[in-house]
């Protein structure tokens, strides 16, 4: 068995480690970013394949890695896990989709509620007691879940049709077109930005760069919040106009 994920701030990350070594601590846990993700793949049978949900849809990098490497996915066990701030009707079903045209047989999926990753819109935070307690409810729903797998029992949380209904509904009807196509509206204050480099290093698809002593973006952001969390100076925005709360899994993990 292998674990692959998309991980913008670390939720969905902490979530597949969690689930696997829950299962099996000697299986391999890969990022889709990672050189080596194709061979293996290639090795395994048995995937569970964890990403965040974006407006009741898969962000756009998750969706090209999928088509992209369609047929690795041939004949293959599929688990999924999709994590999310606060609903997605189908989060799971969005990749199951896909993968079941490419010939991937999907085994089960599980959603997990985890701290928001949006760090600059302010009727989104939560107090640090609060994401505590969320972190907490989804460590046990994934052990739950984990143990399930384990029992040839999966949970199935994604896969139906009512949770196609919940999530058109819900978001994605009003929303496709947030993660239909890269989004151009990531924003740098070169004023407040200290020029570390951080950002271009992190960002999962070189969407930044530093000309004449300015970082600029290429318009095609996956949305991930990944440059926006790790800035030191605050000075990068998506949604809203400035950053009010960084938020990283550490710091509400013992």
């Amino acid at each position: 068995m292998i674990g692959i994920y998309f991980s913008g701030t670390g939720n969905t990350k902490y979530c597949i480690d969690k689930f696997i070594n829950n299962i099996d601590n000697n299986s391999d846990i890969i990022s889709i970013e990672s050189k080596d993700i194709k061979e293996k793949l290639l090795k395994n049978k048995d995937i569970v394949f964890a990403y965040p949900i974006y407006y009741s849809n898969l962000p756009k990098i998750v969706r090209e890695f999928i088509i992209i490497n369609k047929g690795l996915f041939n004949n293959k066990n599929v688990f999924i896990v999709a994590t999310m701030g606060l609903f997605s009707g189908d989060g799971a079903g969005c990749s199951a989709k896909l993968l079941k045209r490419y010939g991937a047989n999907i085994i089960g999926g599980l959603h997990v509620k985890m701290p928001d990753c949006i760090a600059d819109v302010k009727a989104l935070k939560r107090s640090e007691e609060k994401n505590k307690k969320i972190i907490l409810k989804a460590e046990n729903k994934i052990i739950s879940s984990a143990q399930r797998f384990k029992n040839n029992n999966t949970t199935k949380e994604g896969l139906n049709v009512f949770y196609h209904i919940a999530g058109l509904l819900g978001q994605r009807l009003w929303f496709y077109n947030k993660t239909k196509e890269y989004s151009s509206k990531l924003k740098v204050d070169n004023n407040k930005c200290i020029k570390c480099k951080k950002c271009i290093s992190l960002c999962p698809i070189n969407n930044l760069e530093i000309i004449g002593n300015k970082i600029i973006t290429k318009n095609k952001c996956t949305m991930c919040y990944r440059c926006i969390t790790n800035c030191p100076a605050k000075a990068i925005t998506l949604l809203g106009k400035k950053v009010i709360e960084q938020n990283k899994i550490d710091n509400y993990i013992d």
